[in-house]
């Protein structure tokens, strides 16, 4: 990409971050603010300044939220203009003169919440250099539904493993928000889906999105029927849904849904391990294939209140009445109103970056739920990925429209079972096809034409204040508009006539009859949800928990985040694949994969073992997450570890040391009488030899507030398990909440939090190296020390390591 045309240009201009002022130059382009520093005013008068100019660039797309605060020139105050950025960067730039502050704000504000048209975004007017390891792949070739289903096993050549592929969407007729190719049972015929259709929200009926190598066990995903109030029924759906669960059963050798179905014995390769460990610890699998019985499952991922509630307005869940083949679990997993409330409060824990050097407030943190929330789509993918890798069952997985939170249990339990999708081209293919194939509204949920609420201009501050922490500068407006929308939403009846879709628990999503490219593409506040950035959390918490089973690094993950706002590349502009085909993107857009793929040495985790051997612990083939040890992604947020999870690392240290102390104790009991020798072993079991809690066994931390309990010391298999008899009703009652952990040690966190002020960096730069990568707060865009640099490629990758 060429050096941008500048079209204004700000001198000696102060950017705030962190609380730390640094002085440069600031740029406006038609896609970025460039800031440049040190200013040319001094550079020009100290040439050896030259060499250490460094530039910052900002994605007009990514910006979440825009103040101004203008200030009279009487005030003494400078009017600034305070940013904050899609991947939690927080910038502030104060500006000597009003008329340039205001310049600058309509600029920004035109440039981003007034394009009017997705053709308009940069991706359409950006190119790599040709001489650029970019330009010379193309990321677009990488997925092909039909090659990655043949990697499964199936294809129009390949012997009947009951699955066949469809073409009654290959023009997107059938159901507009599915993919062209659709993998359905071989006995269901296309007109059977044509009339089973009719019953599922949207016409996305169940279809198959994985099928296990080994067992031939089978994930599908599909979106809720519509028994509506007068509770009908569809012959069709039951047969197809029927002939999903059976597929596995009539290859394996016809066994009949209606009886129990014996599932392989424990010494299947690839998906059983050794019953004791090398530490004489009985492993999580071994565990779970003690009841080693074929259960289909229907997953309902949303509350179950939620779900009866929709049959109000047409919509619902199965009547179990009809399809007894299968067990029905309701996963309890919130809307996207919720999850977007939720991510409002951790903003609102931090969102005081730019002008305070404090870390975040811990309670809103708190408050916010979002750890319970990453936590509980974990564990439902972990139920998922054990009910087909461990019970060699099949699932079908829905939620509403089935594009939020359907795509997250889809993709999670999958990265838990298969190997290849922890590579760098298997993570790809994933997101190719559980997320962008499958329709996930990436254009709606990310909000990428802005909207004109986020640019703002506080009033107050003409009266010549400084922003402080805490106080309001208009960054919540537009949350509690787009709430206040979402309720009045409830009070309207849709219109007759109409085929309008819900979403998320009754939202309605206004596609019901889509044009080429949608005619109405303006962001709708009340639509944007961190759905996929829940996702790519979750992942995290399993690259966290194995970090050698993952091909990539956590800064893939993190760059990953930043380019589906930067709309940079065409890869996940559109809400699904016929938009995307209709608006020739392969031809007019560079895709995303090329980007990750021509600096894939700059995401591979060195610590990758793609060995995969059951029968050896922590190289098994399925991975499965522990629920109670999840983590703020603190990297993401621009912030420090000891700053996000001090507290929750230090109670996970307390709770092992008593671990350890409590089976110190009871081996002491059970050994009797002891000599001196013996006491000195006992005294030190990591010397002596002894397996003991704290070298057999992964760290366990306690659980983050609002969690449920689960039994201390149990396997990750009976957690997950017992945390959906948690969540399904009729089974028993749910655990009581814990407290928060902070709040049950004052005086413990008082003293953390006076060492962590006593220890704040005060005197460091704002844009120097500080905290080592990108996971600290005193560098903006992730630049280091080496970016004067002057030509234009040096200028390109100048430009792709401030998005770094």
């Amino acid at each position: 990409m060429a050096a941008p045309h500048l079209k204004h240009t700000f001198a000696n201009i102060h950017a705030l971050r962190g609380g730390k002022p640094e002085l440069g130059d600031l740029a406006l382009s038609d896609y970025h603010l460039v800031f440049r520093f040190p200013p040319e005013s001094l550079t020009a008068a100290d040439l050896s300044l030259k060499k250490s100019v460094k530039q910052v660039w900002f994605a007009f797309h990514i910006i979440s939220q825009c103040t101004l605060r203008p200030t009279p020139p009487s005030s003494g105050v400078p009017s600034s203009i305070r940013i904050r950025f899609r991947d939690f960067t927080y910038v502030s730039f104060n500006f000597s003169d009003d008329k340039e502050a205001r310049e600058a704000f309509e600029f920004i504000k035109a440039r981003t919440s007034k394009l009017g048209s997705v053709d308009k975004l940069l991706a359409f007017s950006y190119r790599p250099p040709s001489n650029a390891p970019e330009s010379k792949i193309n990321g677009w070739d990488l997925y092909d539904a039909r090659a990655e289903f043949r990697r499964q096993g199936i294809s129009e050549k390949s012997r009947d493993l009951g699955w066949r592929i469809s073409t009654i969407n290959k023009d997107y007729s059938f159901s507009p928000t599915y993919p062209a190719l659709l993998i359905v049972p071989s006995k269901i015929s296309d007109i059977t889906l044509k009339y089973a259709a009719s019953y599922r929200s949207r016409q996305r009926i169940p279809t198959l999105t994985y099928r296990h190598p080994v067992n031939n066990c089978t994930i599908t995903r599909c979106s809720q029927p519509l028994p509506g109030i007068s509770f009908k029924r569809n012959i069709q759906d039951e047969s197809l849904v029927s002939a999903c669960f059976s597929a596995s059963t009539e290859f394996a050798g016809g066994a009949s849904l209606d009886t129990t179905v014996e599932s392989p014995p424990p010494s299947t390769v690839d998906l059983t391990i050794e019953s004791e460990n090398t530490d004489g610890s009985v492993s999580d699998i071994q565990k779970a294939e003690d009841e080693l019985t074929q259960q289909n499952l229907i997953v309902d991922a949303r509350p179950v209140i939620n779900s009866y509630a929709m049959q109000a307005i047409g919509y619902g869940t199965e009547n179990m009445e009809h399809y007894k083949f299968a067990k029905k679990e309701y996963l309890n997993i919130d809307n996207i109103h919720v999850m977007r409330e939720s991510l409002e409060k951790v903003i609102s824990a931090i969102k005081d970056a730019d002008v305070s050097p404090f870390p975040p407030n811990k309670e809103l943190l708190a408050k916010s739920k979002w750890l319970k929330h990453i936590s509980g789509i974990l564990s439902g993918s972990a139920l998922i990925a054990q009910r087909v890798g461990i019970q060699h069952s099949n699932v079908l997985i829905h939620c509403s429209d089935g594009w939020d939170r359907t795509g997250q249990l889809s993709a999670l339990s999958q990265l838990m079972l298969d190997p290849y999708y922890r590579t760098l081209e298997g993570f790809i293919v994933l997101v190719e096809k559980d997320w962008l194939s499958f329709g996930h509204m990436f254009h709606l949920r990310s909000g990428h034409l802005s909207h004109e609420d986020w640019f703002t201009v506080d009033g107050d501050a003409l009266a010549g204040t400084a922003v402080k922490p805490g106080e309001n500068d208009g960054r919540q407006d537009h949350f509690e508009n787009a709430i206040a929308g979402a309720k009045r939403f409830w009070n309207k009846k849709t219109a007759p006539g109409k085929d309008a879709v819900t979403d998320a628990d009754g939202t309605p999503i206004e596609t019901a009859v889509e044009p080429a490219v949608a005619e109405n593409m303006a962001t709708r506040p009340k639509d944007i949800s961190p759905v996929f950035h829940q996702f790519l959390d979750a992942t995290y918490q399993l690259l966290r928990q194995h970090p050698t089973r993952f091909e990539f690094n956590e800064r893939f993950l993190r760059r990953l985040h930043y380019h589906v706002y930067s709309c940079q590349y065409g890869t996940f502009l559109f809400n699904n694949e016929r938009q995307r085909h209709e608006a020739r993107l392969q031809e007019r857009t560079r895709s995303v994969w090329a980007y990750f793929l021509s600096r894939r040495s700059e995401f591979t985790n060195e610590q990758y073992d793609p060995t995969v051997d059951d029968h050896v612990r922590g190289r098994e083939r399925i991975i499965f997450p522990r629920c109670d040890d999840v983590r703020w992604w603190h990297q993401l947020f621009n912030r420090t570890d000891d700053e996000m999870n001090g507290d929750l690392n230090a109670l996970a240290a307390t709770a092992e040391r008593v671990a350890a102390y409590q089976q110190a104790s009871s081996s002491s009991e059970f050994s009797g009488p002891i000599d001196a020798g013996t006491s000195d072993a006992n005294s030190n079991p990591s010397s002596s030899g002894a397996p003991s809690r704290t070298s057999a066994s992964p760290t366990r931390s306690p659980l983050p507030p609002g969690l449920a309990a689960t039994t201390a010391g149990g396997s990750v298999l009976i957690d997950v398990e017992s945390a959906h008899e948690v969540l399904t009703p009729g089974t028993r009652s749910p655990a009581p909440l814990n407290r928060n952990a902070v709040a049950g040690d004052p005086t413990g966190t008082f003293a953390a939090l006076q060492e962590r002020i006593s220890g704040l960096s005060l005197g460091k730069a704002m844009f120097g190296g500080g905290i080592g990568g990108s996971t600290g707060r005193n560098s903006i865009g992730g630049i280091g020390s080496n970016s004067g640099r002057n030509s234009q490629n040096e200028l390109v990758e100048q430009e792709m390591k401030s998005m770094d």
